[in-house]
C-alpha cells in the first residue's frame, strides 16, 4: 500500500478515538497508579504543575496524540484487531521505549522514571492499535 492510499483509507474516527484514549490512559497512569512515582522521579513539584499552561499542555498532546495514532493507523493499515494490538505494543515497547531510552541515558535520568513513561508510552500505544485495528 502506498502512502497516499494509506492516508485515504485512514479511519478519521478511530484515530481521534484513539487519540482520545491516551487522555483516559495517561490520566490513570500518571495519575492514581504512578502519579506520586512519576512526579518524584521527574523532580515535579505542585507549583511546578500550577505553573504549567493547562490548555497549551492538553492541547499540544492532543495534537501529538493525533499525530501518533495517525500513523499508527497508517502503519497498521487494514489489520484486524490481533495485528493492531501487536503493532501497538510494539510500537511501544520498541520504537518509542527504546528511543526514550537513549535520551534518558544521555540525559542521566533515572531507570526508575524511564520504567513510568516507557511504561505509559507502551501502554497508551497498545490502546490505540486495539482501537485502530478493532475499528478500521
Amino acid at each position: 500500500m502506498d502512502a497516499s492510499t494509506a492516508v485515504q483509507h485512514l479511519n478519521v474516527w478511530a484515530v481521534i478515538a484513539a487519540a482520545f484514549a491516551g487522555f483516559v490512559t495517561g490520566g490513570l497512569w500518571y495519575g492514581p497508579l504512578f502519579g506520586k512515582a512519576w512526579m518524584a522521579a521527574a523532580g515535579m513539584t505542585d507549583e511546578k504543575m500550577q505553573a504549567r499552561s493547562p490548555a497549551r499542555v492538553y492541547g499540544l498532546t492532543l495534537l501529538l496524540n493525533l499525530v501518533a495514532a495517525a500513523s499508527l493507523a497508517m502503519f497498521i493499515g487494514r489489520g484486524d484487531l490481533e495485528f493492531g494490538l501487536f503493532a501497538g505494543l510494539m510500537t511501544g515497547a520498541t520504537f518509542v521505549s527504546t528511543a526514550l531510552a537513549v535520551t534518558y541515558l544521555f540525559e542521566g535520568r533515572s531507570l526508575r522514571l524511564w520504567l513510568i513513561n516507557a511504561g505509559y508510552q507502551t501502554l497508551n500505544f497498545t490502546v490505540m492499535g486495539i482501537i485502530l485495528g478493532a475499528w478500521h
